[in-house]
């Protein structure tokens, strides 16, 4: 890199998510990082004060791309309950994807996640404000019967877990995994008040 001028906070975590994908995250560092870049660490921690910011800005980025997919979503005009399908499959195949393509960093992001709790909070909460978005347009068109539209998103997120909480990735290239997958998200659906998917 030529000038410390054209050093991002974007070209920082691009440089970031190829150090931790070569290193993992316990020999990963910031002077890695720089020399990644061609800086010095000093630069780098004028955009990220500290090593576990830079840590947990990679994390937010990261969990960015899955919310910002699930969004546009969440935000279409379809039938509600094939928006919920669309969102759950979305979801999942979003995770198992990460998981299968490269196992190293979705090993590393696993890593980083536990150590960005508030980060992933804000995800869930962000998730979860999708979801009840989709529940509560089915409400108003009387698909779904939603008292509370916030709570059942949450247990919608909660009941699917298996299908994208990290802690289960290594079921998601089982056998079966699909159908699985099917009968809990037609469960739902037919809980939520719409009727099955024949």
């Amino acid at each position: 890199m030529a000038a410390t001028e054209t050093l991002t906070a974007e070209r920082i975590l691009e440089a970031t998510e190829e150090v931790l994908r070569r290193h993992g995250p316990a020999k990963a560092t910031v002077v890695d990082v720089a020399r990644a870049l061609g800086v010095s660490h000093g630069s780098v921690y004028r955009h990220f004060r500290t090593k576990a910011a830079l840590r947990e800005a990679v994390t937010k980025r990261w969990l960015d791309r899955t919310s910002e997919r699930l969004a546009v979503i969440a935000g279409e005009e379809t039938p509600v309950e094939e928006r919920l399908r669309d969102w759950l499959a979305t979801l999942f195949e979003a995770k198992r994807h990460k998981a299968g393509d490269d196992p190293e960093l979705f090993a590393t992001y696993s890593v980083l996640a536990e150590e960005s709790g508030a980060t992933v909070g804000e995800h869930i909460t962000d998730l979860t404000a999708q979801l009840a978005r989709i529940i509560e347009d089915g409400a108003e068109s009387g698909t779904f019967r939603a008292a509370d539209p916030a709570a059942e998103a949450r247990a919608v997120f909660q009941a699917t877990a298996r299908f994208h909480d990290p802690c289960y990735a290594r079921e998601w290239q089982q056998p079966g995994i699909e159908e699985d997958f099917k009968m809990i998200v037609d469960l739902l659906i037919r809980g939520l008040g719409a009727p099955a998917r024949p």
